[in-house]
């Protein structure tokens, strides 16, 4: 499959759009238009990819709507040169953008079928991220500390562990919540390791799952 002009012509509709939606980063928008998101999805929705919509991934999980990454993404202060660790790997599409923007990207996915599928898929995009299979609710301790960390999947509450593995001045990102709408948070790990929290309107996200990785 191609990333033709008729491709790349719709994902800067796509960018327009998002930034009419708010999203002001012209670095952000830039790294959503370098991403190639019909990739990612199955044959049937390529005349839809470049729609600000959620698709299907399969393993009941969601490719995000275009605005939704660039929006976490905003809240993350993503910057060159920053590591970020990313809990729901998924289709790899937010890995992706971040690594677009020059994040070096750790990121668990619990699916192995979806992991499976990214460690493969990503290098062959040109995207290079340090992808993990297991239980994101336990994070990448191994790796940490983290001057961000980004979960995409909606958590009823954010295990302590992985405001542990923050740095001091870190933000962590999350849509909270255990109902089918949940509440964006951005919280930021004080010097004196209290943790602040903004709230950033309502999202509609899959639900971060626990406990054991899922063969």
């Amino acid at each position: 499959m191609e990333d033709t002009y008729r491709h790349k012509g719709m994902r800067r509709k796509l960018v327009n759009e998002i930034r009419k939606k708010g999203i002001l980063d012209e670095e952000i928008l830039e790294a959503i238009y370098r991403v190639p998101r019909h990739l990612f999805l199955d044959s049937g929705f390529l005349n839809y990819a470049y729609e600000d919509k959620p698709f299907p991934i399969g393993s009941g999980q969601t490719i995000s709507q275009p605005y939704t990454v660039a929006f976490q993404t905003e809240l993350l202060n993503a910057k060159p040169g920053l590591k970020i660790l990313e809990i729901g790997t998924g289709s790899g599409y937010q890995a992706c953008v971040l690594v677009a923007l020059g994040v070096e990207v750790y990121s668990v996915e619990r699916q192995r079928k979806l992991y499976e599928k990214a460690r493969i898929f990503l290098p062959h995009l040109g995207f290079q991220a340090h992808l993990f299979y297991g239980d994101g609710y336990l994070g990448l301790p191994e790796e940490a500390p983290f001057d961000g960390i980004l979960i995409t999947a909606a958590a009823p509450e954010i295990p302590t562990c992985l405001f542990q593995q923050l740095k001091t001045g870190g933000v962590l990102v999350s849509p909270v919540g255990s109902g089918d709408i949940q509440t964006m948070i951005r919280y930021t790990k004080l010097k004196n390791g209290k943790i602040a929290k903004e709230k950033f309107g309502n999202f509609r996200f899959v639900p971060l799952l626990r406990e054991k990785a899922n063969d």
